[in-house]
């Protein structure tokens, strides 16, 4: 089987942070009487990046904050469980404990209710000592408490996507076994709030959704990526058949790939991640693992 000889990881968490940038939160009007538009970027050279924490939990794999709430955020730990904060870092608590705990891999909150959040077990992050995890699990209140919601068999969950106005319409990017092929991978809709789920993207058993992101203008439109990957207790395999980037217009009745499209790069394709512009949402970045690969728009 042909594969590429790189991995490719960091390259999704910064596509993440692109993400994010949709969810930025907006000032209210009584803020910008004391906050210039454009702040004197003199100030910005004595900032410096600093840890907040927390000092347990591991690994971090996912994060998420909301829009009118900017203090609160929650993360997903690999071997720590979700972790959340309401005071933008200065302190943490995990609040999946008591209800399940292990590897994190996508954390979302329902933009049209922030007390809806959903978690995916199974870190992304596929290394020498990658552990997976059970599948969705949502809260309703918060993080006050949690409920199973299946796709057990899926293993790591790359990206779990909420519509914006339906806390009941969610996407999750399943990734599957790292060490051997299964069904239970690809993208996955439920329309009822996780109750039951169908998969809507499946390449082969041996490849498994790794992004998804949604165009923040339109929730019809979304972009997902699917990767052949494989583990074993000596050696790690990344790209060959199943590895692409794909495109629905339908809300994910139906497909079309992207990858051999002009521009993108020929030959074997490893990982891909992709992101949508939230200025100009005809722009679409993607990071692909290949030969000659790199940043695509």
């Amino acid at each position: 089987m042909p594969r590429t000889n790189r991995l490719i990881l960091l390259p999704l968490f910064f596509l993440a942070a692109l993400s994010s940038l949709a969810a930025e939160p907006q000032r209210k009007p009584a803020d910008r009487a004391t906050v210039s538009k454009s702040p004197d970027a003199s100030l910005l050279k004595a900032m410096q990046w600093r840890e907040v924490g927390p000092y347990r939990g591991g690994r971090a794999d996912a994060v998420v904050g909301i829009a009118n709430e900017p203090n609160t955020y929650y993360f997903g730990s690999t071997g720590g469980g979700v972790w959340k904060t309401t005071d933008g870092g200065q302190s943490w608590r995990p609040v999946s404990d008591g209800f399940f705990g292990g590897s994190i891999g996508a954390v979302a909150v329902a933009p049209s209710d922030p007390s809806v959040v959903y978690a995916g077990g199974g870190e992304e992050t596929v290394r020498g000592n990658v552990s997976h995890g059970e599948g969705v699990w949502k809260s309703t209140d918060a993080g006050k408490s949690w409920s199973h919601m299946g796709l057990e068999d899926s293993r790591h969950i790359a990206r779990i996507r909420v519509h914006p106005s339906n806390s009941d319409v969610v996407y999750v990017a399943a990734m599957g076994h790292t060490f051997g092929p299964n069904e239970m991978r690809g993208v996955y809709r439920s329309r009822d709030g996780a109750k039951s789920w169908e998969r809507i993207l499946f390449v082969n058993r041996d490849s498994g959704a790794v992004d998804l992101t949604m165009d923040p203008t339109n929730p019809r439109i979304l972009y997902a990526s699917t990767w052949r990957f494989r583990r074993t207790p000596y050696s790690f395999e990344s790209g060959g058949d199943g590895s692409a980037l794909w495109k629905s217009v339908d809300g994910g009745d139906s497909w079309k790939e992207l990858s051999r499209a002009k521009g993108m790069p020929k030959g074997t394709l490893g990982i891909i991640g992709v992101t949508v512009s939230p200025s100009n949402p005809q722009n679409v970045y993607a990071i692909v693992e290949a030969k000659e690969g790199g940043v695509f728009r």
